[in-house]
């Protein structure tokens, strides 16, 4: 059975990217082409891998068992030849991240500066932004999120774990007295923020009784979580957010955390990839200075987890 490469790295492309177009465009080939290609390899396989029509391309249950196997055997031969070409190049290429504006800003973004210092020769291609994403089909190699996902295809390294505050700042508290308790927030302005999948108000979570409370917020943030940092800088009520993005105005005495007594729960952030992802040597440096990073950072030992599924924040 004579089966070639080419028909078979067309067939995942087209399963993957969902049509022989956008196949074609990955390989650099017309589309009919790509699609003869499919087609020379069903004809040597004696089955129909895709259901086709004129406006999309659905895989038949031998195309999702075969493309299960073909991935797997690419990856392996995927994995051997960046081995050995590793051992011999600088890596090299685009490393395509997606970030929340949270841990982006003060926690990945800053730490490119070096990256880029040791490995000149890998770019790295940030979408800083609370949308969740599909590997596959946009195209990024990594992710940081927070949260939980039980899916084995995916590998996450626990970045850390983050614990959240209530603030304000002093002119606000000059002018309200800071409240001793979780009730009294409901005599206090305060913002909160939207969730974006869901659109209901994100709670504030405590680690003691009760454990989640929602204050009566006269101001609603939506899709940057930095916006309650704005909040409360300009004097205007009390936020919740997580203590690491108002280090420096703690330090610098522009914002006073309240409530201490009531700690806000911790929560992880983590770097999320698809397993054969690593394989890339331009991602696997890249992999390897985020979790190095982090734990300079002075956070909790990084170690493989369950993948940890996008959340909101």
């Amino acid at each position: 059975m004579d089966i070639k490469l080419l028909n078979i790295q067309t067939f995942c492309l087209t399963y993957e990217l969902g049509g022989f177009t956008q196949a074609a465009r990955a390989l650099g080939v017309t589309p009919q082409a790509a699609s003869r290609s499919v087609a020379r390899l069903e004809q040597t396989l004696g089955v129909v891998l895709f259901r086709r029509n004129t406006r999309q391309v659905r895989p038949t249950d031998a195309g999702r068992q075969y493309y299960e196997s073909c991935r797997r055997a690419l990856g392996i031969l995927q994995e051997a030849t960046e081995r050995v070409k590793g051992d011999h190049e600088e890596p090299a290429g685009e490393v395509r991240v997606s970030v929340p504006t949270t841990y982006g800003h003060h926690r990945f973004i800053p730490m490119l500066g070096r990256f880029r210092q040791k490995h000149p020769r890998v770019s790295v291609d940030v979408q800083v932004s609370n949308t969740n994403v599909d590997f596959v089909r946009d195209g990024f190699d990594l992710a940081i999120r927070m949260g939980r996902l039980d899916d084995a295809s995916f590998v996450a390294r626990r970045l850390g774990l983050f614990s959240l505050g209530v603030f304000a700042s002093p002119d606000y508290l000059s002018q309200h007295s800071a409240p001793q308790t979780l009730d009294d927030l409901q005599h206090h302005e305060c913002a909160v923020f939207v969730m974006p999948r869901t659109g209901r108000l994100l709670p504030w979570s405590f680690e003691n009784e009760p454990t989640v409370v929602l204050p009566n917020a006269s101001v609603h943030i939506r899709d940057d979580v930095l916006g309650l940092v704005s909040f409360a800088r300009a004097g205007c009520g009390l936020v919740q957010m997580y203590r690491f993005l108002v280090e420096r105005e703690l330090a610098s005495g522009a914002l006073v955390e309240v409530l201490q007594q009531h700690k806000g729960v911790a929560r992880p952030f983590s770097l999320i990839y698809p397993r054969q992802t690593s394989q890339r040597p331009a991602v696997r440096v890249l992999i390897d200075h985020i979790v190095e990073a982090s734990q300079n950072d002075k956070q909790p030992p990084t170690t493989p987890t369950p993948a940890e599924a996008p959340h909101d924040r």
